[in-house]
């Protein structure tokens, strides 16, 4: 790798440049769809009934919209092959492209369909349906995204005790976590430490807590495992147990049900206050619903500071634990060094850069608060 590809800064540029630029266009699309009339027009030519006139206008306009987006696919591609965090071939890109497609197609479809029925059969109330409706969706999808979705674009495989290297690390994390569920009887349990097969298609390293009651797990990528020594990772292992303790998923799921809450309702407003300048046969009318996708999209840009900002408290809070939990902040301040230099991340950004779109906060923010949590219980530190 060159040493301008080497760059984190060159890297995160992109990336930003990037997430910019198609934001921008999806949503010219969605004004243009509805303030040329477009969108009235094939809403229109699809006629056939409402329920058929949903299910095709949902599939047209989605067509439309992933092939604008498949250039910026190709350049996201790119970009990480020039900066060498891809090892994904270009017939496994192009399939996982496919599934993501299908996937996403059908739930569109389903969307749709729900939405606008709801919107006939109760056009006053139909947002406070839907938004149970999506709420209960987006719970299911948690507890059955590490056992149906997580699959079908990575290969995971359950770690096991051993007499081999791995199973010793096993051993060591399997105990840690029943020392701390011994301390608190209560603790939800655990079901299984995971590899994620991450290597096969990037170079960059994670662990995460996914799942739902039988499906919570931790997975941790087979990047991070050949990597990183037994310390540190039992560092990250004890931050993903940290989300466990706090409820982060729940708390997570809960502020997106609240997001869903604010935004069917500024969709019902929008619908209602634009429906008769926009030309549309009411709000029931599917030629609104680049509205309502609308009227998410800018309720989302509007509260990405607050939506990060809560994320960074759960990341804090995990961080804290891992400290307490370990007695020393040493194992994961090397580990997050090391994740930084293999995920090319950009230790130190700007300040309003890290406020406005780290879901995480820096490398460089929670490095400074180990350091200081090391300080404050009395222990320097011995390596970072």
């Amino acid at each position: 790798m060159s040493e301008a590809a080497a760059n984190p800064r060159a890297y995160a540029r992109e990336k930003l440049l990037l997430g910019l630029t198609s934001g921008v266009i999806d949503l010219l699309l969605l004004i243009w769809l509805l303030t040329s009339g477009a969108s009235r027009e094939l809403a229109a030519w699809l006629d056939g009934g409402p329920a058929r006139a949903v299910l095709l206008y949902v599939v047209v306009v989605g067509i439309g919209f992933k092939l604008v987006g498949l250039p910026f696919g190709w350049w996201g591609r790119r970009i990480e092959v020039r900066f060498g965090m891809n090892r994904q071939g270009l017939g496994s890109w192009w399939w996982d492209l496919a599934k993501a497609t299908l996937l996403e197609g059908l739930l569109a479809v389903a969307a749709g369909a729900g939405m606008y029925w709801l919107l006939r059969a109760a056009p006053q109330r139909w947002w406070l349906w839907a938004w149970a409706v999506f709420t209960l969706f987006m719970v299911v999808m948690a507890q059955l995204g590490p056992v149906l979705l997580l699959p079908l674009f990575f290969k995971m495989r359950p770690l096991a005790e051993g007499e081999d290297a791995e199973g010793a690390l096993v051993k060591r994390l399997l105990a840690t976590y029943a020392g701390l569920r011994a301390q608190n009887p209560k603790l939800p349990r655990l079901h299984g430490i995971f590899e994620w097969k991450l290597g096969e298609k990037s170079a960059k390293a994670n662990a995460a807590l996914t799942g739902l009651g039988r499906t919570r797990r931790v997975i941790i990528s087979d990047t991070l495992l050949e990597a990183s020594p037994p310390e540190e990772i039992e560092a990250v292992f004890i931050h993903e147990l940290g989300h466990h303790v706090h409820g982060d998923l729940w708390r997570g799921l809960g502020f997106q049900s609240g997001l869903f809450f604010v935004g069917f309702w500024l969709a019902q407003w929008a619908l209602t206050a634009f429906s008769g300048r926009l030309g549309l046969h009411g709000v029931a009318d599917v030629a609104g619903l680049p509205l309502v996708v609308l009227v998410f999209a800018l309720l989302g840009l509007l509260l990405l500071p607050a939506s990060n900002g809560f994320v960074r408290a759960m990341e804090r809070r995990a961080d804290d634990y891992s400290f307490e939990t370990l007695g020393t902040a040493e194992p994961l301040i090397a580990g997050l060094q090391r994740l930084a230099d293999k995920n090319l991340a950009e230790i130190e950004p700007p300040r309003w850069k890290e406020w406005l779109l780290y879901s995480h906060p820096s490398i460089a923010t929670r490095i400074r608060r180990g350091r200081a949590w090391q300080a404050s219980h009395g222990t320097a530190l011995g390596r970072g």
